[in-house]
């Protein structure tokens, strides 16, 4: 089967919807079939055309970095587009800034489209009454639709009476992601926290910082954040006011092939965002063996509950202290990390969810 992705990023750039898209091509081209990316010059240096594991990967330029540049990136991206989709047996965006380009690129031609929503992003722009009624017409151009989370499934289908969405958990590398000898060097007697989270504002890692005095008050624990953003230099700042940055080490971003040794250096991760998907980030963490406590918003309610760490309140540092201090003194912690691997395996590794794209696919006629 030949297939055509588009998205705004991917790889080298770091998040959650960019881990989702490598990890289904990935899946992809290993069960033989050819996948073609279209995605942006999202930073100095990267190639217009390469090879990534197997991957096609083509790139054309990004403006900036909102949905302006997302917007502008697209219509500039459709003739690149168009060239690739001649011979698609399906083509996919991911991402509804990716719809139009797709859209405008098989116009005529038959091709069925398949659309993922991602992204707090779309969950904003649903929520702008002058916005809606244009985002429902665009998903509207879609053969089938996926959602990273059921609440972006439920925000999707209440656009238009005809539109249907399918919430499908994002899978995870789990031969990647398992268990391994940690690799950041620890204090003995201290319990270690990391942070995953690209730092900006709707991750809510102000909350963890300022949950940090409650947290040491009740345990012996220090604390790597791994991921950067414009909310770094705040942040930082913000430990020193609260006296813990001996306490709080801001790693930056890291190669994903650092994480799955970065994140066994830890007892415990910690999710405290204010708006969210379904995390790859949570879900890389539970396919480590690492118990998870998270806020309860977004999709993270379909991926944590008691057995495999805990949820606490968005925004609230007293709650996400409250539940760190639980979850470290109970006695329980490995046994939720391997209850969350277990799940993760059973349910959202990336073999699965390869599985289901390419049934999704044959149904609609592809190959």
């Amino acid at each position: 089967m030949k297939i055509v992705v588009h998205c705004v990023y991917f790889p080298p750039e770091v998040g959650g919807l960019e881990s989702h898209v490598h990890y289904l091509c990935r899946g992809l081209v290993r069960r033989g079939h050819q996948v073609t990316v279209v995605t942006s010059l999202s930073r100095p240096g990267l190639p217009a055309h390469e090879n990534m594991d197997g991957i096609r990967v083509y790139r054309t330029p990004l403006p900036a970095r909102n949905h302006w540049g997302w917007f502008v990136h697209a219509a500039g991206s459709t003739p690149r587009t168009r060239a690739v989709v001649r011979d698609a047996d399906v083509v996919h965006a991911q991402a509804f800034p990716s719809i139009l380009p797709c859209s405008l690129a098989l116009a005529g031609s038959g091709t069925p489209l398949v659309t993922t929503l991602h992204t707090s992003h779309f969950l904003r722009l649903a929520a702008n009454p002058l916005v809606a009624p244009a985002l429902g017409k665009l998903i509207g151009l879609s053969d089938y639709n996926f959602s990273a989370s059921k609440e972006i499934a439920d925000v999707g289908e209440a656009l238009g009476p005809s539109i249907t969405v399918e919430a499908l958990v994002n899978g995870v590398d789990t031969e990647i992601f398992r268990p391994v000898p940690g690799t950041h060097p620890r204090r003995e007697r201290r319990w270690r926290l990391v942070v995953p989270r690209r730092l900006f504002p709707k991750n809510g890692v102000e909350f963890f910082v300022r949950a940090m005095p409650a947290i040491v008050a009740g345990a012996d624990v220090d604390v790597i954040v791994v991921g950067d953003g414009p909310e770094r230099e705040t942040l930082e700042s913000l430990a020193r006011e609260l006296g813990m940055a001996d306490r709080i080490e801001f790693l930056g971003a890291r190669p994903h092939s650092d994480m799955p040794g970065l994140l066994c250096s830890a007892d415990l991760a910690i999710f405290p965002s204010l708006m969210e998907a379904t995390s790859v980030a949570a879900l890389e963490c539970m396919a480590s063996g690492l118990p998870v406590a998270a806020s309860a918003v977004g999709g993270l309610p379909q991926i944590v509950d008691d057995a495999v760490g805990g949820l606490f309140p968005p925004g609230d540092p007293g709650g996400l202290a409250a539940k760190v201090l639980e979850l470290l003194s109970d006695g329980g912690l490995d046994g939720r990390g391997a209850a969350g691997r277990k799940r993760v395996v059973a349910h959202w590794s990336n073999e699965r969810l390869v599985d289901r794209h390419l049934e999704v696919y044959a149904g609609l006629g592809a190959g």
